[in-house]
């Protein structure tokens, strides 16, 4: 089992920065993924980003080079720098970690919800 952490979520006005933060706890997470995922209200839950042990990131395409995930393996702890966030990006945000070899291995958080309003 996988317990985690989430900070970070808040509102921020368009055109601003937010960086959320999942500590994650539990047995072999370094081979694990790590990432943050999001789902709006009516959509499907889509990835945002997420990052191996050798901080090898993919990112969702709407991402656009406006949000960094890294990974510190000793901490089993993933960051994501939001800049520039749209009212689009509005959603609960769920830390992720999955068993690459495994897949049956995938935990959630419980989400940090991020609204973008002015």
């Amino acid at each position: 089992q996988v317990q985690f952490v989430e900070l970070g979520g808040g509102s921020v006005q368009p055109g601003g920065s937010l960086r959320l933060s999942c500590a994650a706890s539990g047995a072999g997470l370094l081979f694990y993924t790590l990432g943050w995922y999001r789902q709006a209200p009516g959509n499907q839950r889509e990835l945002v980003a997420s990052a191996d042990r050798f901080h090898s990131a993919i990112y969702g395409d709407f991402v656009k080079g406006r949000f960094t995930i890294f990974r510190d393996n000793g901490k089993n702890t993933v960051y994501l720098q939001m800049n520039s966030l749209e009212p689009e990006d509005t959603a609960d945000y769920y830390c992720n970690a999955r068993d690459p070899y495994d897949l049956s291995k995938d935990y959630w958080g419980q989400g940090t919800l991020v609204t973008v309003s002015s």
